[in-house]
């Protein structure tokens, strides 16, 4: 079933604006482009958290997901986003396969 990688952000009020604005202009069509087997990405902001990020990386199955998340691609990435980030920015990451869809 489909997988996705999540990247959640904590980012800092004072750093929202410009972080939304890379987010959207740069790193999100960048990723999607770059990341060879995904299918997928989106990204929003929480309405329940204040500063709260979310990026969601869809894959056709966990294995394509887990060698994303441990190839040098992903190391660059990273290496990327602290240079821009490191300090107003905090975030994990997680993968998850999506094992039952209701629709109506």
């Amino acid at each position: 079933m489909t997988a996705y990688l999540l990247v959640r952000a904590e980012v800092e009020k004072e750093s929202r604006e410009g972080f939304d604005q890379w987010y959207q202009n740069e790193h999100l069509p960048s990723a999607l482009e770059e990341f060879s087997d995904s299918i997928g990405a989106w990204r929003a902001w929480s309405d329940v958290e204040e500063g709260i990020h979310l990026a969601f990386y869809e894959f056709e199955n966990l294995e394509n997901a887990h060698k994303l998340l441990g190839s040098d691609l992903m190391k660059e990435f990273i290496k990327e986003f602290d240079r821009n980030w490191l300090g107003k920015v905090t975030r994990t990451r997680d993968i998850f396969e999506v094992k039952q869809k209701l629709e109506k």
